[in-house]
């Protein structure tokens, strides 16, 4: 088993100045200071739990006797997943997006947890099934563009297709390189199925903060024009500096129907 990061944990993060918290815990609002006079930040601040929100979703992420997370199975064809029995969120994206590393951050203070992260892009070719204790399950996987699995497409399709108890798909998208044409038609595909998603930006302690911004609005403005299914709020982390970590463990609790004190936003 492996330590868990210094900022896994919220105790952790609220001994820090206050900037340096806002960074950690509310990235994406951290980028408002830099962004010019009169632009709008309403979509910057769509989920904004409380910290009591942020505690408890941090305890379901914690493993404890009574509260078991495990990875459960993998499956390359629907009739080898788990039942349905569970609120459901599944993490899609490119091959090298940092998929596994991300929901290795989300369980890190659960290290017995094996979530398994490759060097090598496109090391997930199977849909893994990790249930959270008696309240969600997170399903990773495959990616997509290089090195996808030869029948990626039929198993993610049949999988979104016919997964009723899905509450929500998390896209990730490289935070170095913005949207992709692979991750258009990932869109493409989750607008066409109706399927409520939420964008991730993945990777962003690799990337000025110029750089950033510019994906950021570049992507906000997509999501605006041409997006009916996602949630209009990016979520941005970095699994290395634990940036937005602790938020979107939260909003994977509040889609789950785990934070009841949470408004649906």
């Amino acid at each position: 088993s492996r330590s868990p990061s210094p900022l896994a944990a919220l105790s952790r993060v609220l001994r820090l100045e206050r900037n340096r918290r806002t960074a950690v815990v509310f990235p994406l609002q951290n980028l408002e200071r830099f962004l010019a006079p009169g632009v709008d930040t309403t979509r910057f601040h769509l989920f904004q739990p409380s910290l009591a929100a942020l505690h408890r979703a941090e305890e379901l992420f914690r493993s404890s006797r009574h509260h078991v997370i495990d990875y459960v199975s993998s499956a390359v064809r629907m009739d080898h997943a788990p039942p349905p029995s569970l609120p459901e969120v599944c993490f899609v994206g490119r091959s090298n997006v940092g998929k596994s590393s991300l929901i290795r951050a989300l369980f890190s203070l659960s290290p017995e947890v094996e979530v398994r992260v490759s060097k090598t892009p496109g090391h997930t070719k199977k849909m893994n099934f990790f249930k959270v204790g008696k309240h969600f399950t997170l399903v990773d996987m495959p990616g997509y563009g290089y090195r996808a699995p030869q029948d990626f497409v039929e198993m993610v399709e049949a999988y979104l297709q016919e997964r009723q108890n899905l509450k929500r798909t998390f896209l990730l998208v490289d935070g170095v390189v913005g949207l992709q044409k692979t991750d258009h038609i990932a869109v493409e595909m989750l607008e066409e199925f109706g399927i409520p998603y939420v964008m991730v930006l993945t990777k962003i302690d690799r990337v000025s903060r110029g750089l950033l911004l510019k994906n950021v609005l570049e992507i906000q403005e997509f999501v605006k024009e041409k997006a009916q299914g996602c949630f209009p709020q990016l979520f941005l982390v970095s699994s290395v500096e634990f940036s937005g970590v602790h938020l979107l463990r939260c909003f994977v609790a509040h889609v789950t129907g785990n934070l009841p004190e949470v408004e649906d936003s």
